[in-house]
């Protein structure tokens, strides 16, 4: 067995003219980004650092997948939605699993460096919030604290004015002849998201025939993993913050667990859960 390997004679060497790995990821820009501000500088807090802002570029990902998968149900391309929601429940699964790594700070370790944070907070990510907002859990009121952002509010200000994942796919099955009640499909978008009993008989429909409804069933089932996968990384969000600072107050002035603990009643697709209840069990035929 070799201990070692040789360069391949065709492997490039000069970036003097050629564009690197390094370059092309912008990596001094992306690795001279953490910045501790304990002093003097806590171990742990670089570790606090890589993991939000590793969180914030997997938000900037999975809102560009939503989006498009958006625009996939807006011009009925369910293929190319499907394959878009696809990705973001595996982004979903990573976002997860970052809180194992988080939770290995203890709450000594944390108490060392948090007061330095002063009054910065996960409840100000604005990509996060984003996320929320395309998904159906929309709240004007949460843009202001992002009026020192001019980006951030503009960002969050047009998901506002602008309809859901949700509100494209039900548009869509309209579209497609399925009973969608008037009422939902002109409803204000800047609305939360609630509830409306008269789109169970749609989903009722689907659901009674998965194999004649297909496209719509797996799309409704698509939605459903993507709702239990983001109440996966809210609960563990809640727990990894509880094990490190109890219920103390945020560092951004929420009660912390407690608020958080308000998060796992909320739903962006509340009739995919409702029709479970009003399905009746297929009719057996008779076999002579």
């Amino acid at each position: 067995m070799a201990s070692s390997r040789r360069l391949e004679d065709g492997i490039e060497r000069d970036f003097d003219r050629q564009l690197s790995y390094g370059d092309y990821l912008h990596l001094d820009e992306i690795l001279g980004a953490q910045h501790p501000r304990s002093r003097p500088v806590h171990h742990d807090e670089l570790l606090f650092i890589i993991q939000h802002q590793t969180s914030e570029l997997w938000l900037k990902l999975m809102l560009h997948e939503l989006v498009s998968a958006r625009d996939g149900f807006r011009s009925d391309e369910v293929p190319l939605a499907l394959k878009r929601l696809a990705r973001v429940k595996h982004i979903q699964h990573t976002l997860t699993d970052q809180w194992s790594v988080l939770a290995t700070l203890t709450p000594s370790e944390y108490l060392e460096f948090r007061d330095f944070l002063a009054s910065s907070s996960g409840f100000q990510s604005y990509q996060y919030r984003a996320v929320e907002f395309i998904l159906g859990n929309k709240d004007a009121e949460m843009i202001e604290v992002h009026r020192h952002d001019d980006r951030a509010a503009a960002m969050l200000t047009a998901l506002l004015d602008s309809p859901t994942l949700y509100d494209e796919f039900l548009r869509h099955l309209a579209r497609q002849g399925y009973p969608i009640p008037d009422e939902v499909l002109a409803r204000d978008v800047r609305a939360a998201y609630q509830q409306r009993d008269g789109l169970l008989e749609a989903f009722k429909i689907i659901y009674s025939d998965p194999q004649q409804h297909w496209g719509a069933y797996e799309t409704c089932e698509e939605l459903i993993d993507i709702e239990d996968n983001f109440q996966l990384w809210r609960f563990r969000h809640l727990k990894t913050v509880e094990r490190t600072i109890g219920h103390k107050v945020g560092t951004g002035g929420s009660s912390g667990v407690d608020f958080l603990h308000k998060a796992l009643d909320l739903t962006f697709f509340p009739e995919l859960y409702a029709v479970r209840t009003v399905l009746d069990p297929p009719r057996r035929r008779d076999h002579a």
